[in-house]
């Protein structure tokens, strides 16, 4: 009897393959000082995953301020330009590269999808040794960005594969909640700064703690290594 095929993954980009969910922190905090909208750090960390029309419109609500479209608008600019300052302090999380070369060596078939905007993620394509035409869905791509499925179903889409065959990874809530809604099954991540607890919640079915512990095991999401039948 023939294996059964491997489910196709779909990973977050920030927090899940690249350590840059601080640097994205401290990016936010910077753009949002500068629109006078003074917010502690740790509520901006714990919005980091969702879009960022709906980030800024969660922050603004708990600081009972307001923003119109364009302030909107200029304010991800902004955040996007605090970020590329700080680029260069990123890398990719341990076993992110090692992780995605096995899942090519055993014919898996996967792709990333990210909240952010074309021109912070690509760059880390390079970083993490991926030709540019690595299946990449940016927030540029779809209509709605986590926590709404549309990042992973088109992920899902490129891959050409069903998303209800498909696993997604990432590291944060709205990464999972984004999965229950999309009608895939969800893997956490502990890289990004959630604890378990709340992953599971979200709907996390396995959490390990970077990509190299989902590395060693693989075989509990349902891949089989080339040479193993068991």
């Amino acid at each position: 009897m023939a294996a059964p095929a491997p489910p196709a993954f779909l990973f977050d980009l920030d927090g899940t393959l690249i350590d840059s969910v601080y640097q994205h922190v401290l990016a936010w905090h910077e753009a949002l000082t500068e629109f006078g909208i003074d917010l502690s750090i740790w509520r901006i960390h714990r919005r980091i995953g969702m879009s960022g029309g709906l980030f800024v419109t969660a922050l603004l609500r708990e600081t009972g301020g307001s923003l119109d479209v364009e302030q909107i608008r200029a304010l991800n600019l902004a955040h996007a330009d605090a970020y590329a300052r700080r680029r260069e302090s990123v890398r990719p999380l341990p076993g992110a590269r090692e992780l995605l070369a096995e899942l090519t060596g055993n014919g898996v078939t996967w792709a990333i999808a990210t909240s952010g905007l074309a021109r912070a993620a690509r760059p880390a394509l390079d970083m993490l040794g991926l030709p540019q035409d690595t299946p990449l869905i940016t927030r540029d791509q779809v209509r709605f960005a986590k926590p709404d499925p549309d990042l992973f179903l088109a992920a899902a889409a490129r891959a050409g594969v069903d998303i209800t065959d498909a696993i997604v990874v990432g590291d944060s809530i709205w990464d999972l909640l984004a999965a229950r809604r999309a009608r895939a099954l969800g893997v956490g991540l502990l890289s990004g700064g959630y604890g378990r607890e709340e992953l599971e919640r979200a709907g996390a079915y396995r959490v390990y703690a970077d990509p190299a512990d989902l590395l060693l095991h693989l075989d509990e999401v349902g891949v089989r290594r080339n040479g193993n039948r068991v």
